[in-house]
């Protein structure tokens, strides 16, 4: 049977870990896909067009034949269970880890947004705001996410799942915010292996000539 589908869209910064998270995504489940830069720096995000399928003016959007999904955590879960509806690797169908996916989900929007997401807003977007809070705020974070580590390949267990995609953006970048990572094998392991996976989308590193001016 022929597939009549057109690849999936999706609207993105380059810069955003947000974004990062959507596509790297698409990467892992193998999703063919367009990718559609939205100029943060003159305001595309604000435009009435660009509002129409994005309510508060934020990227990733995903477009998915007629189908709109803002919000990135949305977007994890929407590919996950459209594209991987079978199989249920990427959010597993047991209860009992299907909580702990949300709960990591929830953790990505929650203390990796107010930690190491806000600490580099400050340094690549100059944002302007006081640092410290948000880089200890990392920090605590960090040292959770250490002692579960420690005991796991992943966040949900011993397979890759889209808590691991939500939490790796923004952690993998924490250094750009002035968030050591050296102080967190266990972290540093956790990003390999999913650096290690089939599919695996880097996210680029901003330039420092770019940072603050992004």
């Amino acid at each position: 049977m022929t597939d009549n589908r057109n690849p999936l869209q999706l609207y993105r910064h380059t810069l955003s870990g947000h974004a990062h998270r959507a596509q790297l995504a698409l990467g892992l489940l193998g999703l063919p896909h367009e990718l559609i830069e939205v100029d943060l720096r003159k305001g595309e995000q604000k435009t009435p067009e660009f509002l129409k399928i994005s309510p508060f003016g934020q990227v990733p959007v995903l477009m998915d034949n007629g189908v709109t999904v803002f919000d990135s955590n949305a977007i994890l879960v929407y590919l996950a269970t459209r594209y991987d509806a079978q199989e249920r690797r990427w959010l597993p169908r047991d209860p009992v880890a299907q909580a702990s996916v949300q709960a990591w989900l929830s953790v990505a929007a929650g203390q990796i947004a107010f930690g190491p997401a806000a600490a580099r807003l400050i340094n690549v977007f100059g944002v302007q705001r006081d640092p410290q809070e948000p880089i200890a705020r990392a920090h605590a974070l960090l040292k959770v996410m250490g002692r579960h580590l420690a005991e796991r390949s992943f966040l949900v267990g011993d397979a890759p799942t889209i808590a691991d995609i939500a939490g790796y953006s923004y952690t993998w970048a924490a250094p750009e915010g002035s968030v050591d990572l050296a102080p967190y094998p266990a972290v540093r392991e956790w990003l390999s292996r999913i650096e290690s996976l089939p599919g695996f989308v880097p996210f680029v590193q901003t330039p420092v000539g770019l940072r603050a001016a992004a």
